[in-house]
């Protein structure tokens, strides 16, 4: 079990936030969580200085479903990043872990496959309420992790965008 509070983080302060753009896509399954977690990422981008007109939502029915629609959001190349959010919990049957595994399989080919940074924001829990903890509980929000873990790529790709115009790359 975490004991980190995912909520804690220092300001980024990267420059040119406001010009970034940035899907997210997130499902209405568990609607409890995946709402909270929307909302914390949200709040976060918008701290960082990313303006609420780039900032574009889409649902989705279940988690299954984010696979499909993280890649059309990355095809479209309109987005500096994507954000997945979902959630699914251990049941009493295996479909639990068939659609984890074609989750986090489908979110990791949207990076393979595509040019734009598409981050992970699916709770996998043992029960209703270790997402709860996860999505504004004792543990934090793993939305504001996705966040943040969303404008440090574009910050990353954006530097080596940068960099691949100067003569090496260098040491910073």
């Amino acid at each position: 079990m975490a004991t980190v509070n995912l909520s804690d983080y220092k300001p980024l302060n990267i420059t040119n936030a406001e010009d970034f753009s940035i899907g997210i896509v997130f499902s209405e399954w568990n609607d409890f969580v995946t709402y909270n977690l929307r909302d914390a990422a949200l709040e976060i981008l918008e701290k960082e200085g990313v303006k609420k007109e780039n900032i574009k939502l889409f649902t989705v029915p279940g988690a299954f479903e984010l696979n499909y629609a993280s890649m059309q959001l990355c095809k479209e190349r309109k987005f500096d990043a994507v954000i997945a959010i979902g959630c699914i919990i251990r049941g009493e049957t295996p479909h639990f872990d068939f659609v984890s595994s074609a989750v986090a399989q489908g979110i990791k080919d949207c990076n393979i496959l595509t040019d734009t940074p598409t981050i992970f924001c699916v709770l996998t829990d043992d029960t209703k309420e270790q997402s709860i903890a996860r999505s504004g509980g004792d543990l934090g929000n793993k939305g504001v992790e996705a966040a943040v873990t969303a404008l440090r790529m574009i910050d990353f790709k954006k530097k080596l965008s940068d960099k691949k115009t100067n003569i090496g790359f260098g040491n910073s």
